[in-house]
């Protein structure tokens, strides 16, 4: 198994709250896995073609104004895929951490993929949609969706698994709410035998898994204003941190906005 870590959509330009690190755009971490058995996987979209050439109409121009997103074809998935010598239906399997604007975006680039994801996010999103986190032309296309209720014995470090449909072993759904009302993060086994969980928006600055937890004032609004039960993210951050402190030497977290994490990673891997 192969992992790239991709920046499929940068945002706007946010501070760090210590020094030594650089401005940086907050970015859209997704990872693309080359797989022995189950073709590519990608794991979270980013932004699409379709978000870059229509912004407005697609995106919103409300979000737009907020996010400040860069809206650069290259960094989309689909381009990045192309550069690495494959095509769109190379890559059969996508899951999602959540439908949020900036994590679906890429789902019409890729409309042979199955698409994984929770139930309860599928159902929120319908409900809600059009609105500021739900665009519906992300599934306007009819996506293969693959929904999961995470009705499960299994379990990961303490917290319930769900595995993953028609691939192997590897990679598992882990649910961390509070966030969207199907939110899930998304546990991969790397070749050495360790894991990384990529947390979607569980958690947006590497500073708040510390256990003296230093937020990000800006990205902390972000995440205190979208979530949709307060006590429940609070929860999945207090367990991830636990999880951090207890396995750091085994699993290594992600966070989908965080530029210093995603830039720490790519580095490890090229």
């Amino acid at each position: 198994m192969k992992i790239h870590h991709l920046n499929c959509a940068s945002v706007r330009v946010i501070e760090p709250t210590y020094e030594g690190l650089p401005s940086a755009h907050a970015v859209n971490h997704c990872l693309l896995i080359e797989t022995d058995s189950d073709g590519l996987v990608l794991v979270e979209t980013g932004l699409g073609l379709d978000d870059i050439r229509d912004p407005d109409n697609v995106l919103g121009t409300t979000w737009v104004e907020m996010s400040q997103p860069v809206l650069s074809e290259d960094e989309t998935a689909i381009r990045q895929v192309e550069r690495l010598g494959y095509s769109a239906d190379d890559v059969r399997h996508i899951i999602l951490t959540h439908l949020d604007i900036d994590h679906s975006g890429g789902l019409p680039d890729f409309p042979a993929a199955q698409v994984h994801v929770l139930q309860a996010e599928i159902t929120a999103a319908f409900a809600e949609a059009p609105s500021f986190r739900y665009r519906p032309g992300h599934w306007a296309h009819g996506p293969k969706w693959v929904p999961y209720t995470p009705e499960t014995n299994e379990m990961w470090f303490g917290f319930t698994a769900v595995r993953a449909q028609g691939l192997a072993d590897d990679i598992l759904l882990v649910p961390l709410g509070g966030h969207t009302a199907g939110h899930t993060g998304v546990a991969l086994r790397t070749d050495d035998d360790k894991w990384l969980l990529h947390c979607g928006d569980a958690y947006y600055y590497h500073r708040e898994l510390q256990e003296d937890p230093h937020p990000h004032p800006l990205l902390d609004f972000v995440q205190t204003t979208a979530e949709v039960h307060h006590d429940l993210r609070v929860g999945t951050q207090a367990r991830l941190r636990e999880l951090v402190r207890d396995h750091g030497d085994t699993v290594t977290v992600i966070s989908a906005h965080d530029p210093w994490e995603f830039q720490r990673l790519q580095a490890k891997t090229t």
